[in-house]
């Protein structure tokens, strides 16, 4: 009996959600930080076992949004509702119950589909703490199971893994079983490039970043990728802070940034990047779009 479906992850911003895609997946698809708001569109990572295939959908934190961008981020988030098999809810087990977590826990109501709540990171608190989360929550929604993990150790995961199996339906594998995402090898590129400025810049420079890969070349006899990017920045100000003095602060994103796709692609990469200034484009619609952060795009 194969089962296979797609498992929406959801949660606030900041819980663990794309760690958790990552281990369950056993590779880096999503990029992760300690910053919020770090997801922007759906990822999808696929995991196969012998006896099922479980597409996992990463989603950005659902927040109460403001700008275009961030409407944007809880639009792909809550129409994962529409494309999902079952849904694992993660809350952070550090954080308590946040009023945020009954807010999500009441958009749940509408869907018949399984939620399995995921407490996450478990490792860095005391068991006893998380009775009193269960006690909160348990009530609030008929969750399929509560499964106490930690995507940063492993803990807990294997139960994870049989809850969800559990919950799936039947079917056949919608992914070869060499597939392990669904995104394209620019828009991996672009994101690692992005993960870095998110981890080494401050304040509003993370959240007004825009990545588009420009070229994308393999040459296979020289095991080599010629990657060009182009952070696209809100202001004059935010592209001196990128490039930083004597280009340091650009150069280092870009070393970090190739270390880790060579991890990931196998390969030597070469990589070139360009800082380009578009005025409010996380207000702009039509950039938005071009940045493939529409509902479409995601």
């Amino acid at each position: 009996m194969f089962k296979s479906g797609f498992i929406g992850i959801i949660g606030r911003p900041n819980v663990g959600k794309s760690t958790l895609l990552n281990a369950l997946v056993g590779e880096k698809i999503a990029i992760t930080t300690r910053k919020p708001q770090t997801t922007r569109n759906r990822i999808m990572g696929i995991k196969n076992l012998p006896e099922g295939q479980m597409i996992f959908m990463d989603t950005p934190g659902i927040h109460q949004a403001g700008s275009p961008l961030n409407r944007h981020m809880v639009n792909i988030a809550t129409d994962t509702f529409k494309q999902a098999d079952m849904l694992l809810l993660l809350v952070d087990a550090t954080v308590g119950v946040h009023p945020g977590d009954p807010f999500i826990i009441e958009s749940l109501r509408e869907t018949a589909l399984p939620v399995i709540l995921v407490i996450n990171k478990i490792d860095l608190v005391k068991k006893p703490q998380l009775l009193p989360m269960i006690d909160q929550l348990h009530p609030l929604h008929p969750f399929a199971a509560i499964v106490p993990v930690s995507a940063q150790t492993g803990d807990g995961l294997l139960r994870l893994t049989d809850e969800i199996l559990q919950a799936l339906p039947e079917g056949p594998a919608h992914f070869p079983e060499e597939t392990m995402t669904d995104r394209s090898e620019r828009f991996i590129a672009a994101e690692i490039v992005r993960e870095k400025i998110i981890m080494l810049t401050r304040q509003e420079i993370p959240y007004s970043t825009a990545v588009v890969v420009d070229a994308f070349k393999e040459d296979e006899q020289k095991q080599l990728i010629r990657i060009q990017a182009t952070i696209n920045v809100e202001k004059e100000s935010q592209k001196g802070i990128l490039i930083g003095k004597k280009g340091a602060m650009l150069k280092e994103i870009g070393t970090k940034a190739r270390l880790d796709l060579e991890q990931f692609f196998a390969a030597r990469i070469y990589l070139e990047l360009f800082v380009r200034v578009q005025k409010d484009w996380t207000q702009d619609e039509k950039m938005l779009k071009r940045f493939g952060y529409s509902q479409e795009g995601g």
